[in-house]
């Protein structure tokens, strides 16, 4: 498992009872997370500094309740690279923290890489892995069907200074937007996809991951320029193994490009336990 020991303005505190409770910058939240089965303490009892507390619904859905005065949207920072939080429906907060360890990952690979590299940011949400790319140089197009993460990702750019760094931002189904790139003769060098479960495009295109992965990649590889950096697939799709991840790379991208494929589990550390909390799989193809 991966995960990031450079968190300065998050920190995942304690977990127990299906909730998690962590700090980002000097707000507290409390958020339901349903991997979190071996403890049975209540944490609202136990801390007193709780800010938000993230009640799910029996019947679906959910709704925060400020305990404390919470900002609309606060800032945090990790490393040079900084990100708008906001409680949005569903728990959610704008970022995936556990997402640090493939940032680095990117950013990395860009440094080394001494040449211009361009990225394509699929099901790119907020935009944490553009701001990565954009900061180490490389120039990014930026692809959600959602306007409003689109927008944010504009936020979290401005907020790290990067509004003069090369990005576009494209309101958009994602196949559908591959497949002109595709007809357009356009190329990346690195691709990054981060797919949901189940989803719906601009005019209500709908997406599987299970049906439609293996063709986006056919697809995504017809991008991939003669000497591409890394291709890189998160995913947080219950029940579906990193080794799925790693076999489409390898059949996909390594057999065609050679470099090498690895895959694997993201988590966060907890800090109250020392236990690892599990948040995801990825996939990741590189350049040797």
């Amino acid at each position: 498992m991966l995960f990031s020991e450079d968190w300065k303005d998050y920190e995942l505190i304690d977990c127990a009872n299906g909730e998690k409770l962590e700090r980002w910058g000097d707000v507290i939240l409390l958020r339901p997370d349903p991997q979190i089965i071996w403890d049975h303490r209540n944490l609202r009892k136990l801390y007193s500094n709780i800010d938000a507390h993230y009640h799910r619904s029996t019947s679906g859905g959910g709704a925060w309740e400020n305990i404390k005065a919470v900002k609309p949207s606060w800032k945090i920072e990790y490393k040079n690279l900084t990100f708008c939080i906001k409680q949005m429906g569903f728990k959610h907060t704008g970022l995936f923290p556990e997402q640090a360890v493939n940032w680095d990952f990117m950013m990395e690979k860009i440094e080394r890489a001494n040449r211009p590299i361009r990225v394509l940011n699929l099901f790119a949400y907020t935009g944490g892995a553009t701001v990565a790319c954009l900061y180490k140089g490389a120039s990014v197009v930026h692809v959600d069907a959602s306007k409003g993460m689109v927008d944010w990702c504009k936020e979290n750019v401005k907020a790290s200074n990067l509004t003069d760094k090369p990005v576009r931002y494209i309101v958009d189904d994602v196949v559908k937007f591959v497949e002109r790139e595709i007809r357009r003769g356009n190329h990346y060098d690195a691709i990054i996809m981060d797919p949901p479960s189940y989803g719906r495009g601009v005019n209500k295109e709908v997406w599987n991951i299970e049906k439609d992965l293996e063709n986006l990649v056919n697809l995504c590889v017809q991008l991939l320029s003669e000497h591409p950096l890394f291709f890189l697939i998160n995913s947080y799709t219950t029940g579906m193994s990193s080794t799925v991840l790693y076999n489409l790379l390898l059949e996909k991208v390594e057999k065609k490009f050679g470099g090498m494929t690895t895959c694997g589990e993201l988590g966060l550390p907890i800090t109250k336990t020392n236990l690892l909390l599990p948040c995801g799989i990825y996939g990741r193809w590189e350049e040797k």
